[in-house]
């Protein structure tokens, strides 16, 4: 399975490429480099970041994603690129190991497996609406929706870091948490996306340019 929703939708038989996002969407994170943030700097940052999701139109960027699986010794990684296009085009490309791509537009999920294409309406099920406006809000930075989520807000080198645990039990069942890291510019830099049975999805962004022109053509399949 190599989709963004590993424990949701069941597209191809190669084990290994989740996206994600939600995806959407690092590695284990430990407790050292770690302080819990006083109130007056969770605001500061949730105002930042709000500030620059908000001047957001269109990010490009390369990542690399780590999938990991308690059963396997070695996390999973894959390469590839994303566009972001306001208020919702999102697309994920694949391109090490191999091709893949999944792409979020007009409500409808796209796949582009090594050339075998199929695509799935989102707009009749309202969990897979709701995990595509995470993913969507995931790359943007902005999820602080203190009544969807439970969050928690950690300094770390260089950065900060934020704990979204989902308050909806159904969606709970699929995704425990996002663990969002944001640069010094309030810029998403990592998500990771962890299931209930502890694996998770660790993507890192690198190479990201913002507000850049990117055609329609780029968001097709």
């Amino acid at each position: 399975m190599r989709n963004l929703f590993p424990s949701i939708i069941s597209v191809s038989s190669k084990p290994a490429v989740y996206l994600g996002f939600l995806c959407m969407f690092l590695f284990v994170l430990s407790i050292h480099g770690q302080t819990k943030m006083n109130p007056q700097e969770a605001v500061a940052l949730r105002t930042k970041v709000k500030s620059v999701a908000e001047t957001t139109e269109t990010i490009s960027s390369d990542f690399t994603q780590y999938k990991h699986l308690d059963f396997l010794s070695n996390d999973i990684e894959s390469k590839g690129t994303l566009a972001f296009k306001a208020p919702d085009l999102v697309k994920w490309e694949y391109t090490k190991p191999f091709s893949y791509a999944v792409l979020f537009k007009n409500q409808k999920l796209y796949i582009n497996d090594e050339g075998n294409k199929s695509n799935m309406d989102l707009s009749s099920n309202q969990l897979f609406k709701q995990l595509n406006q995470l993913i969507t809000a995931s790359i943007r930075g902005d999820m602080f929706d203190d009544e969807a989520f439970r969050i928690s807000y950690f300094r770390q080198d260089n950065g900060s870091l934020v704990h979204f645990m989902p308050k909806d039990k159904q969606f709970a069942e699929f995704i425990k948490a996002f663990h969002i890291t944001f640069n010094q510019e309030g810029e998403v830099d990592e998500v990771k996306m962890i299931e209930p049975s502890g694996d998770y999805t660790h993507i890192v962004f690198s190479n990201r340019t913002q507000n850049q022109p990117l055609p329609d053509a780029v968001f097709t399949q």
